[in-house]
């Protein structure tokens, strides 16, 4: 980034434009062009917003601000990746081997097995055999109230009715 923000210096020395003058121009603070110039990343919270502000900065200068922003993404990628390539052909030999099984993992990735949450399955479970208990219940309340259906005539002596013609 360093080299990056000198470049920018020389070419606004170069077009004769102050330090001062370009940030009023640009209505944005000194500070934030001498960062810039600086290549003082540490000073900057949003790399989007850095990344923004370089490439107005280009344009303001009048060079090309996709190389500019290009030059910076090399940057950010330089000093972002975790993954050395010493690291990468280690893992490409091992992806190589059996014992690789043909996958390229990352050596800074911990391999997390998936946990099957069973409670969103034992609530309708719970549910349908707490239902199936009730409906047992009531069937055997309704067994015992109710007497076996038999049928008995009784013959009661007074009631017996002579018809005569």
């Amino acid at each position: 980034m360093k080299e990056l923000g000198s470049y920018l210096r020389r070419t606004r020395i170069e077009n004769g434009v102050s330090l001062e003058e370009a940030a009023q121009d640009m209505n944005i603070p000194v500070t934030l062009l001498e960062n810039i110039e600086d290549g003082n990343t540490r000073a900057f919270k949003d790399v989007y917003k850095l990344k923004q502000h370089i490439k107005f900065y280009a344009k303001y200068l009048g060079l090309d601000s996709e190389k500019v922003v290009d030059e910076f993404n090399d940057f950010l990628f330089e000093h972002t990746s975790k993954i050395s390539l010493e690291d990468i052909k280690k893992a490409r030999l091992k992806a190589e081997s059996s014992e690789g099984k043909g996958k390229i993992k990352s050596p800074y990735t911990i391999e997390h097995k998936t946990k099957v949450n069973i409670l969103p399955l034992l609530i309708p479970i719970g549910i349908i055999i707490l239902i199936l208990i009730v409906f047992i219940f009531v069937l055997l309340g309704r067994a015992s109230k109710t007497s076996p259906r038999t049928s008995e005539l009784k013959v009661n002596k007074e009631s017996v009715y002579e018809f005569t013609y």
